[in-house]
């Protein structure tokens, strides 16, 4: 044994390994927060929806001030086009620089699919989107699905080429709940089957399934929930006008309505559901400050039912 080589004592053995226990666990304990259960680990986002009074630079800060890292393009305006296929390379290059500039994360942008064309117009039109969405460097491009009945098969046409196209630039396509043609599980799955490309998959939104269907968004998600790859949050109360019409309304705070967040969450874990979970709608305020402030508590909201789950 040289002299660099000399035997370690009992004392300094356990002191030395005391040490690394602590340090193990430290690490650990940090990994835990940063990480939390399965659940939390989803990423919870933000749409731009709630701040469409403001410009878009309000937006962004109302955004990151709410304590949101991931935004998603969903309403466009008149002086943001988004991804839309009007959107020229000058805008897409200064709308990833704004975001950018907050250190936020585009995950989503919305595919508007142009109904009542040629097959060959509508497919071009979706193309450039997704090319745009591309530019932008989305990672799901979200589609509403078609209301109208005598729309469905050329829409579900154009989303197997959607598919296919989206597939090839690493771009998820998907589905969420709006009504008609993507009301609930049984249009779900007819769309699923139509469209028939691995790469087309679903947004679940509960409460959309309240607003549009009146129906259990739990019930609805048990058919459909092993494809379901994001969450559109909101939240949905229903009064009755005096001629007994349901008045549904989506732009509340979470828990004011009838979506029950964390038996929604538990059903998609169940799923081995991932995320992310987007925060769509919250109360607009008389500013965008306040605005800001109903979009933070509902990520709290968020935070509090997945720790949870």
């Amino acid at each position: 044994m040289t002299h660099s080589q000399q035997p370690v004592s009992r004392r300094s053995f356990l002191a030395t390994a005391s040490a690394g226990a602590v340090v193990a666990l430290v690490n650990r304990g940090a990994l835990h927060a940063a990480h939390g259960s399965s659940a939390s680990r989803w990423t919870i986002g933000c749409f731009n929806r709630p701040w469409t009074k403001w410009t878009y630079d309000e937006t962004l800060d109302g955004i990151k001030a709410a304590g949101y890292r991931t935004t998603g393009l969903l309403t466009p305006t008149k002086a943001d086009p988004f991804t839309g296929s009007a959107a020229t390379p000058e805008y897409l290059a200064t709308l990833k620089q704004k975001i950018a500039a907050r250190s936020l994360t585009v995950n989503m942008t919305a595919l508007r699919v142009k109904n009542g064309v040629p097959l060959a117009e509508a497919i071009a039109d979706t193309r450039q989107q997704l090319a745009n969405a591309h530019t932008v460097g989305a990672e799901f491009a979200l589609t509403f699905g078609v209301d109208k009945p005598e729309h469905f098969a050329q829409y579900f046409k154009v989303m197997a080429d959607a598919a296919a196209f989206a597939q090839e630039r690493s771009i998820k396509l998907v589905l969420k709940p709006h009504g008609g043609g993507s009301g609930a599980s049984d249009e779900i799955r007819t769309a699923l089957k139509a469209v028939g490309h691995p790469n087309f998959k679903i947004w679940y939104d509960a409460g959309n399934i309240i607003y549009y269907t009146g129906k259990d968004p739990i019930a609805e998600l048990a058919p459909i929930a092993e494809h379901v790859t994001g969450f559109c949050a909101k939240d949905c109360a229903v009064a009755t006008d005096s001629a007994g019409q349901r008045k549904p309304d989506v732009m509340i705070q979470f828990g004011a309505g009838l979506v029950d967040f964390a038996g929604v969450f538990r059903k998609l874990k169940s799923a081995g559901f991932n995320g992310p979970v987007m925060v769509e709608c919250c109360k607009i305020g008389a500013t965008a400050a306040e605005t800001t402030e109903n979009a933070r508590a509902n990520r709290v909201f968020l935070e509090k039912i997945l720790a949870s789950v």
